[in-house]
């Protein structure tokens, strides 16, 4: 979290229209966060989005679009490997901006092997909020063992190896 995964996939995306590609962006519908329709970061960029309730909606909403995107990817059920791999072998180029690990610190939902697909990687960083280090954790501040709980700032920070293995140990 924090690190700008949404804001580098909207900049993408901008840049696909203003090539003139004919563009569709999804996100998962649980994500009402900022918007219940819209893909906005966390400094409010924004682009139009067409929620989905699992991925297998994906494919079903594709008409003639040449790049598609999805966000918060991480929400999505495992179908969403072989949803981006068929659109990819269509032709479509494929966005994806995800977490890669949950707020333990574990492999998150499709991510892992949407990662071993993909012909391209960019692994963006938050910073540490304890020392200013890149931090690649989103550590949990409220206490809740579910997996998937949406919050911002008020519930995770993003933190260093070092601060998150050190947090943890505070905490359990």
């Amino acid at each position: 979290m924090f690190s700008g995964k949404t804001e580098e996939l909207i900049r993408r995306l901008k840049r696909a229209k203003i090539a003139k590609q004919k563009v569709e962006i999804f996100k998962p519908a649980i994500d009402i966060r900022y918007d219940s329709e819209a893909v906005v970061s966390h400094d409010s960029n924004q682009i139009h989005s067409t929620p989905v309730p699992a991925s297998a909606n994906i494919p079903l909403l594709i008409n003639d679009e040449e790049v598609i995107g999805i966000d918060e990817a991480q929400f999505f059920d495992m179908e969403l490997v072989g949803v981006c791999n068929r659109l990819a072998n269509q032709g479509m180029r494929v966005i994806v901006a995800g977490l890669d690990m949950d707020y333990q610190g574990k492999p998150f939902g499709p991510i892992p092997a949407l990662l071993a697909t993909a012909e391209y990687v960019a692994k963006v960083h938050a910073i540490c909020v304890k020392c200013g280090n890149l931090a690649n954790h989103s550590h949990r501040t409220m206490g809740n063992d579910k997996l998937v709980m949406l919050g911002e700032t008020e519930s995770y920070e993003p933190l260093c190896r070092t601060c998150f293995y050190e947090a943890n140990q505070a905490d359990g």
